[in-house]
């Protein structure tokens, strides 16, 4: 009934298995990989015929993750996995970015790759699994699909990389010293095609040994790809890629000149308006027949790449002018919101970003809930690119696949510099508003995301700075690297390669290759390269901010306090009846955690003092020896009763109320009376002694043997 074809290999400290055959034998291709006990099946199917008039690939990748993997029920009220989380939708991109460019160049078939979860050990994160049966499941499937391609994740500990380090040693990076890199690379058996990384002030030759680590370890995982193609692939689909060199020829007669005049201007909306310009007068050469040929979209985009690159290649002349390495002017103002906590504008050429940072409370922790348990986290990065951006019009929604990632693009590069949650327990949200957008909106997240942290008095280790670098390689091996792209450098180029960082160190990377991979000797250069351009921008940043402001007065304060775990109940008292009263009463927000740490929050100093006086008072021992304000609570015929430390109440015998014989307390004391009392010690039974007659009643200061005798 089952024709299974089954591949092992040994794999690091697991074992790598691939399996197909046996489930989902309608797709395409289907292959179930796993590694330990984590497992994703990866399910590819293609329309056998493109859809009339389509102009572009129709590449579709999900990845889900079921919560029967890990032996887990879903929360909220309906009980079933909903929309995609963060991670899935980063998961989803991080496999679309390296096959999409191996797909056979004119293949325009509706294609869908789905990846589900079906066990995850809490061990071996099924990112990299996905990938690697996706991978599998195209290779089989017959598609046009020029791969295989596998993944791996690299971490690095004491100068030593670590293959596909477990989730616990990548969960929490920053909190984690011994952990400085969370990297994820795919490629074929030749070349690189994805790099996507967390880092921790690497330089530039740990970062490139880690990615050639990376790419030497996945090598054996395409062979054993391919072992298991040669067992179980479908014979490869009839596609012959369409041969429109005649239309192209007549397009680049018609408009050639055209669009170089176009592509001179260095102004990019005036830029945008003569490209069309051109394209119409192209399409008003054309014949009837040329216009609906279907791969005029194609030979159009043909031209415009062919006049752009081949510019930069040999006359190493740019869209704007510049020259290869250069970035665009650079102007930065912070602070320019008068009620928000930190806010900075940071504008390079035609793209801006107005990045806001706004400072909250332990309430205001993100909730997580993710395959391998529940956890929260203190700093938010959301990212928004609106269609006034690019001087369009659009619809607009929630974020997209888009905002998601280059959000956490700029999350990954600014966390590895926030100071330790004991140090500055706040929660903090930044949110980029994309003003203008001409290449590289990300990157300048990243920038004005640190500028505005700084300005809302976070005291981060360093600043930091990002910068997106392009590639351009001809047919005869000649390429150029590009510093700080444009879009249309971005758009009709051979990689996409973003480079963020301190000027210690790179605190994130993020590459995209259109073309077929490129060396590591392209990558050394273009490190070096964006090096030269990070300081640069680093530079400009700090002539604008040039160290952590001043905290902003609309802005909670926050104290910590450690208090021992076992006296946890009793500041949180039976129903949480004791911490609400201390919130009630003090006017401050209270948060306290599992080990101890509370923090205390208001914008009001003395609030703060009033809540951290009474907790203190609940969990304090009183000391021996030492003077105590209190109350007298209750007056006996042997003495009184004073509560003076919290709820804590002592006994002040009757001789120890003042030097003389008194026939009743009750002749000095009255219920209620505030007084100040000495703690002599505790008696057989741990009753509190207490004394007052040895303490100035009006100062609280304890009196000398001759003072208290001339006071008789």
């Amino acid at each position: 009934m089952f024709n299974v074809t089954t591949k092992t290999m040994e794999w690091g400290d697991e074992t790598l298995t691939l399996e197909t055959g046996k489930v989902a034998r309608q797709a395409d291709g289907t292959v179930i990989a796993t590694l330990g006990e984590t497992s994703v099946m990866a399910n590819v199917t293609f329309a056998k015929a493109p859809k009339p008039g389509q102009d572009f690939f129709p590449l579709t990748v999900h990845y889900q993750e079921k919560y029967y993997a890990a032996g887990k029920v879903p929360g909220g009220f309906f009980k079933r996995e909903a929309r995609p989380t963060e991670k899935e939708t980063l998961t989803a991109r991080l496999i679309d970015r390296p096959i999409r460019p191996l797909f056979v160049s004119g293949f325009k078939h509706e294609v869908l790759v789905m990846c589900t979860v079906l066990s995850h050990d809490l061990v071996n994160d099924p990112d990299v699994v996905a990938m690697i049966a996706a991978s599998a499941a195209l290779t089989i499937s017959g598609a046009p699909f020029m791969g295989p391609i596998a993944g791996c994740r690299v971490g690095f500990v004491d100068g030593d990389y670590v293959l596909n380090p477990s989730v616990d040693d990548m969960q929490g990076l920053r909190n984690n010293p011994e952990q400085r890199l969370d990297l994820i690379v795919a490629g074929t058996k030749d070349a690189v095609m994805m790099v996507e990384s967390e880092a921790y002030e690497l330089t530039e030759a740990e970062m490139l040994g880690a990615v050639n680590f990376a790419h030497d370890q996945i090598k054996p995982v395409v062979d054993l790809i391919i072992s298991l193609a040669e067992s179980s692939a479908k014979e490869p689909f009839d596609f012959t890629p369409p041969d429109y060199t005649p239309l192209f020829d007549a397009v680049k007669t018609a408009g050639e000149d055209k669009m170089r005049a176009a592509y001179a201007i260095t102004d990019k909306q005036e830029r945008v308006a003569a490209v069309s310009a051109a394209k119409d007068a192209i399409k008003d050469a054309l014949s009837e027949e040329q216009l609906e040929d279907a791969n005029l979209g194609s030979a159009l985009k043909k031209l415009e790449s062919s006049v752009l690159r081949g510019t930069v290649v040999k006359e190493g002349k740019r869209i704007d002018g510049r020259a290869l390495d250069q970035v665009r002017p650079i102007a930065v103002e912070t602070g320019l919101l008068p009620r928000t906590h930190g806010s900075a504008l940071f504008t390079r050429g035609e793209t801006q970003g107005l990045v806001v940072t706004t400072l909250g409370t332990g309430d205001d922790e993100q909730f997580i809930d993710a395959l391998h348990g529940n956890f929260k986290s203190n700093f938010m990065l959301h990212y928004n690119f609106p269609p006034y951006s690019v001087g369009e019009v659009g619809r607009v929604s929630g974020p997209g696949r888009r905002e998601i990632g280059h959000g956490k693009l700029a999350w990954r590069a600014l966390q590895a510099v926030l100071p330790a949650g004991t140090d500055f327990p706040y929660t903090i949200r930044i949110v980029s508003e994309i003003t203008e957008s001409n290449g590289s909106s990300s990157m300048a997240s990243v920038c004005g995301g640190s500028l505005s942290m700084m300005d809302a008095g976070v005291p981060l280790k360093a600043a930091v700075a990002g910068v997106a670098m392009g590639l351009i390689m001809e047919d005869d091996g000649e390429f150029a690297i590009l510093t700080d792209i444009l879009g249309d450098e971005d758009h009709l180029g051979d990689m996409d390669f973003k480079v963020a960082g301190t000027e210690a160190g790179i605190t994130s990377l993020q590459m995209d290759i259109k073309i077929a991979g490129i060396t590591p000797a392209i990558m050394e250069k273009a490190l070096a390269q964006a090096k030269e351009g990070r300081l640069h921008i680093l530079e400009e940043m700090n002539k604008a901010q040039s160290g952590v402001g001043e905290f902003s007065a609309h802005a909670p304060r926050i104290e910590t306090m450690q208090i021992p775990t076992d006296k946890i109940r009793e500041v949180i008292g039976s129903g949480g009846k004791v911490i609400r009263e201390i919130v009630e009463v003090s006017g401050a927000k209270v948060d306290i955690n599992d080990d101890g740490i509370i923090k205390i929050a208001s914008a009001n100093g003395d609030a703060i003092q009033k809540a951290y006086d009474m907790i203190h008072s609940i969990v304090a021992e009183p000391e021996e020896g030492e003077v105590y304000k209190g109350t007298v609570v209750k007056i006996v015929d042997f003495g009184a009763f004073v509560n003076f430390f919290g709820k804590r109440d002592g006994l002040v015998h009757v001789s120890q109320i003042e030097n003389r014989r008194l026939n009743h307390p009750s002749d000095v004391l009255k219920e209620g009376q505030e007084v100040y009392v000495k703690l002599l010690g505790f008696d057989d039974r741990g009753k509190v002694r207490l004394a007052m007659k040895m303490v100035n009643q009006e100062t609280g200061k304890e009196m000398t043997k001759e003072e208290a005798e001339a006071g008789e």
